[in-house]
């Protein structure tokens, strides 16, 4: 196997390239003091292939691009994508805030193709520091998936992007994977998915609406049954309010930021219908699509059941056909119950699971009482070294950042600051003051509250 030395120091490796650090890459090329590379193990860009539905939109405006919101003069925000596209025109008389998740995605292999510091098809399997060396560095050691040769990079910085992965917790070995899959392989299965007698969509998220409702525009020509179970109290809109948003921005970030860790895991359990929920209009189209296909006392082959835990599931075979058994427990009523399906998907979210390349670095990173990263407010993952070496986070940092670490919107406004810490200036300006509310009391309101309170 080829091994190969880098003997040039770079100031910057990123590891993954999703929209964050892709952001990165584009926002970084304004820098030119700063000399980075960034790895990704898939061939191309390639965002969430399998959900990229005809008619699905982001659930942010287009300012939620890769660099806007940091910079809009940038040649890589996506107004300028459409003007190299011949597209300005459409879109202006589109009149739409929110654009298809597909055009998303193309727009972020336009500037992918752009930029020369990205490195596809690479692999990182490891990342180790090495205090010895003057300076002292990282070392990260890259496999191209293709020629599975092996090269090592020099570093000064590390930012981890690798973001989340499709989570399934409900117990399900020894099924077929062509049967029973995560939403995030819809499109992928969706020929083999409508050959099915029944199918059972599992979830109550934005993923496991638009899979139903592609499901239930198809069924009249293939005609499966389609049952939507969630264990959630039902199929509701996430809040979507103008104040609401407002908890999607830097200022929300360093008020839950300056919260105890405590505080902040049990706020962001109460939080989730800022984050998750279904977009008002998907459940609109959900609802005159059931009345249209009701007309006339129709009944067609459609259950949507909440309030359902799916505890297990076990394929039977009868006749040669295989089917699955799920084990079901209604929660309010305190009843269990089996159901039959030939086909399950599983929109059941995603987790941020630790990189494999991390074990290399444990010694490095001072990880917090429940085996997370310990993030400070500039996305430096704390260490147990003293070290002018650093690790940065894109979208590891719930626990410190609160629900706006995945959102795009405030992509943009996280390089800013890394690239910030980066050049030791403040080379993206930062606005503090963007939203109209206030998220807790000032220490200076504090202090004048106790001295009002002692000359009273």
């Amino acid at each position: 196997m080829m091994q190969e030395s880098k003997q040039e120091v770079l100031d910057l490796i990123g590891i993954g390239l999703g929209p964050f650090n892709l952001g990165l890459a584009a926002m970084l090329t304004k820098v030119p003091t700063i000399n980075a590379l960034f790895f990704e193990q898939k061939p191309e860009f390639d965002w969430h292939p399998g959900l990229l539905i005809e008619g699905t939109t982001l659930q942010v405006p287009f300012f939620a691009d890769l660099v806007t919101m940091a910079d809009p003069t940038s040649p890589y925000t996506f107004l300028n994508y459409l003007k190299e596209h011949n597209r300005l025109y459409h879109f202006y008389f589109l009149e739409r805030f929110l654009i298809p998740r597909r055009e998303y995605n193309h727009y972020c292999q336009w500037v992918s193709k752009q930029l020369d510091a990205l490195r596809f098809s690479s692999e990182v399997v490891s990342v180790v520091h090495h205090e010895s060396k003057s300076p002292a560095l990282f070392e990260v050691t890259v496999k191209d998936t293709q020629t599975q040769a092996i090269t090592t990079y020099w570093a000064k910085d590390v930012v981890i992007g690798v973001g989340s992965v499709p989570t399934i917790p409900i117990p399900h070995e020894n099924l077929s994977n062509d049967h029973v899959f995560h939403s995030a392989n819809f499109l992928q299965r969706f020929d083999e998915l409508t050959t099915a007698e029944s199918i059972t969509v599992i979830g109550s998220g934005q993923s496991a609406a638009e899979v139903f409702l592609t499901l239930l525009q198809a069924q009249p020509e293939h005609g499966y049954r389609i049952d939507w179970f969630t264990r959630s109290s039902g199929f509701f809109p996430m809040e979507y309010s103008k104040l609401g948003l407002e908890h999607f921005s830097p200022d929300y970030i360093d008020y839950f930021f300056q919260l105890p860790q405590a505080e902040r895991d049990a706020l962001f359990k109460r939080q989730g219908l800022l984050y998750k929920g279904i977009s008002a209009s998907t459940i609109a189209t959900i609802y005159e699509l059931l009345y249209e296909r009701t007309v006339g006392e129709a009944s067609p082959p459609v259950r949507l059941l909440a309030h359902t835990e799916v505890q297990n599931i076990v394929q039977t075979q009868e006749a040669g056909r295989i089917t699955y058994e799920l084990s079901c427990y209604h929660k309010e009523q305190k009843t269990a119950f089996t159901h039959d399906s030939d086909r399950i998907v599983m929109a059941t979210g995603y987790q941020h699971k630790l990189p494999s390349f991390i074990a290399s670095l444990d010694p490095f990173i001072d990880w917090d009482a429940q085996g997370r990263y310990q993030v400070d407010a500039v996305y430096q993952v704390q260490s147990t070294k003293q070290t002018s070496n650093r690790i940065f986070v894109q979208n590891g940092e719930l626990h410190t950042h609160g629900i706006g670490a995945p959102d795009l919107g405030l992509g943009a406004h996280r390089n800013a600051v890394i690239i910030n810490q980066l050049t030791g200036t403040e080379f993206y300006p930062v606005q503090k003051k963007n939203v109209f509310q206030q998220f807790g009391v000032s220490p200076a309101q504090v202090k004048q509250a106790e001295t009002e309170f002692v000359k009273g």
